[in-house]
């Protein structure tokens, strides 16, 4: 579980990071990343797990899994970054954790190409 303030709940942020934020692509996982210089504030993270991941019970496993890796490797987020993990159909099968942390890892080096 991530701590509350950590937390992406604003429909804004969660469109900002995804429109006009960087965006890679893994296996089974989508990472978008915002980051935003000009706030200096605690990175803050939210996923999009929907209906076509599986049933109830699937989507939560895949969430919690997603959530764990995310907090794993939240030290390594630029100050003030908003970050988004979109669930893929095929992110049933495989090591979500592992796959979240690579992801992670390659949002923030494309982000800092990026500034």
């Amino acid at each position: 579980m991530l701590p509350k303030k950590y937390r992406l709940t604003s429909p804004l942020d969660f469109s900002r990071a995804t429109k006009t934020g960087t965006r890679v692509t893994g296996r089974s996982l989508v990472g978008y990343i915002f980051v935003q210089p000009e706030i200096a504030d605690l990175p803050r993270c939210g996923l999009v797990v929907s209906k076509s991941v599986g049933g109830s019970v699937t989507r939560h496993r895949v969430a919690r899994a997603i959530r764990h890796g995310i907090a794993q490797s939240i030290s390594t987020l630029p100050a003030g970054s908003l970050l988004v993990i979109r669930a893929l159909p095929s992110a049933v099968s495989g090591s979500l954790q592992e796959e979240t942390t690579s992801l992670i890892a390659a949002l923030v080096a494309k982000a800092e190409v990026a500034r």
